[in-house]
């Protein structure tokens, strides 16, 4: 058995007179997550999108596990059907029982949730639905697209926690495409950029679980991400301050109790 869960080698895929991909080239792992930048229109969802077989190719060859699943930024949950049986509605015949999905809500804290109503949860609960029925057929790939965008900043990071943990646990090959910089160097163990329908940035981020969006390398990281993004910051990096010269610099000032530094 091979180690290569996805290859792409050679991907295009044109609208009108616009190659959205062209000759793109990416290959993940077993048990491998991936987070994907890009600007929008950048081609980020059109390829995990040919990856679910969604859409086509118009070009290059296309690797992915029979088994696999797609999270989207809207839950998708099936209205006239309770929590657990949108849980297991992907799931074959005879393999859609309540235990099966009352095991998978209890991996993201929803199964006292299995008889409600979609229309009763609140925006984190049900996308936490939507991940367990993603990850109940127990798939080789996982392809997350933006699943966190529309939650509050708080259910958000909540979000990235439980995704992290479960990602780890059941070992996915995992996509995920992102605006986030932050988020995807929090999660991810490579991060790339999409930019002119091909990848100009594939790396490694190398720190261990849980990150720190303080360690040098996350900062470090997380500037050239920006960089290759075209967003060039102004101001210095708060992880790495210059150092003042002792005749100017001012006196420190304790921080007031309960303060945080942005």
């Amino acid at each position: 058995m091979t180690d290569t869960a996805v290859r792409v080698r050679g991907l295009r895929r044109v609208f009108g007179e616009r190659a959205v991909l062209d000759g793109l080239d990416l290959t993940i792992a077993r048990g491998e997550f991936v987070a994907l930048l890009g600007a929008s229109g950048s081609g980020k969802t059109t390829l995990l999108r040919i990856l679910g077989a969604l859409d086509r190719s118009d070009g290059g060859e296309v690797l992915v596990p029979e088994v696999r699943t797609i999270v989207f930024q809207e839950p998708r949950l099936v209205p006239s059907k309770k929590v657990l049986a949108n849980t297991v509605v992907a799931m074959p015949r005879g393999a859609a029982t309540r235990e099966t999905g009352l095991r998978a809500l209890r991996e993201v804290g929803l199964d006292s949730h299995a008889d409600a109503w979609p229309g009763t949860l609140s925006g984190g609960e049900a996308q936490r639905v939507a991940l367990a029925r993603a990850l109940v057929r127990r798939p080789e790939l996982l392809l997350l697209d933006e699943p966190f965008a529309a939650l509050d900043a708080l259910t958000r990071l909540r979000m990235q926690d439980l995704v992290g943990e479960l990602c780890r646990r059941h070992r996915p090959a995992v996509l995920l495409v992102t605006h986030d910089v932050d988020e995807a160097v929090r999660l991810a163990d490579r991060v790339a950029v999409l930019r002119d329908g091909r990848l100009v940035t594939d790396a490694p981020v190398g720190i261990g679980h849980p990150r720190d969006p303080a360690h040098p390398a996350f900062a470090a990281l997380r500037r050239r991400l920006l960089g290759d993004l075209g967003v060039h910051q102004d101001t210095q990096d708060p992880a790495s301050p210059e150092p003042e010269s002792p005749a100017t610099a001012p006196a420190p000032t304790p921080a007031p109790t309960g303060a945080t530094l942005s």
